[in-house]
């Protein structure tokens, strides 16, 4: 899935007419309403991002999903004014993998499509297991037992905190610097509340989240 965030309907549906008639699925978005609400749902193997943009422009949205642990390695192409330097250069030292200098033509953003999907399929792909429960990092998705579960981004990068760090014991102010970012305002009662929440929908696997008294949370590893 390729998602291209651009204000000119015209381009737009070119790009996705293009897309899909070079074999990607591909959604199109004006600005960055509905896109974001998308990203939450199902993460893209591409984002292709006009700087200039209604609301958030490209290079604020480019800087929040590399800021976002469980989106920042999503390869994201920036489309600049042709005589931009100055854009070109913020986008790359911002994460961008690649840009297109308008105008440009269709089979030229195949091509680059393709070349950093190239570069960024060798990086490596994990998936992270403790008994039953399987998180895929790559497809981002969250599995017990072999069926596959339903998580909020928040819960899903929770999880994968307490995947990547079993054993290990979270103060709640811990968890919410990891998963909110430390520019986070709010009560730490948001751990609790999320927490409980992820503990239902992992079914038996939640009792691997423990609560440690007067500290915060940790995963046990299964069977111990």
């Amino acid at each position: 899935m390729v998602y291209c965030v651009e204000d000119d309907s015209s381009i737009r549906d070119l790009m996705i007419y293009t897309l899909k008639a070079s074999g990607f699925d591909a959604m199109g978005f004006e600005s960055d309403e509905g896109f974001w609400d998308a990203m939450r749902q199902t993460c893209p193997e591409m984002v292709i991002l006009d700087v200039m943009l209604p609301g958030q422009d490209g290079l604020t949205i480019l800087q929040k999903i590399r800021s976002t642990p469980v989106w920042a390695d999503i390869p994201v192409i920036m489309a600049t004014a042709k005589d931009s330097e100055y854009d070109k250069v913020i986008g790359l030292d911002s994460g961008a993998d690649d840009y297109l200098a308008k105008p440009f033509g269709m089979m030229e953003m195949v091509s680059r499509i393709k070349a950093v999907l190239r570069r960024s399929g060798n990086k490596k792909k994990v998936v992270i297991t403790n008994g039953r429960l399987v998180l895929d990092e790559s497809r981002h998705t969250v599995s017990y037992d072999g069926k596959q579960l339903m998580l909020t981004l928040k819960e899903y990068e929770l999880l994968k905190l307490f995947m990547e760090n079993t054993g290990q014991v979270f103060t709640r102010d811990n968890i919410l610097s990891a998963v909110w970012g430390m520019d986070f305002v709010g009560e730490t009662r948001t751990v609790d509340v999320h927490i409980g929440t992820l503990r239902t929908k992992l079914e038996e696997a939640g009792d691997l989240i423990q609560t440690v008294r007067g500290v915060g949370y940790k995963m046990e590893a299964a069977g111990e």
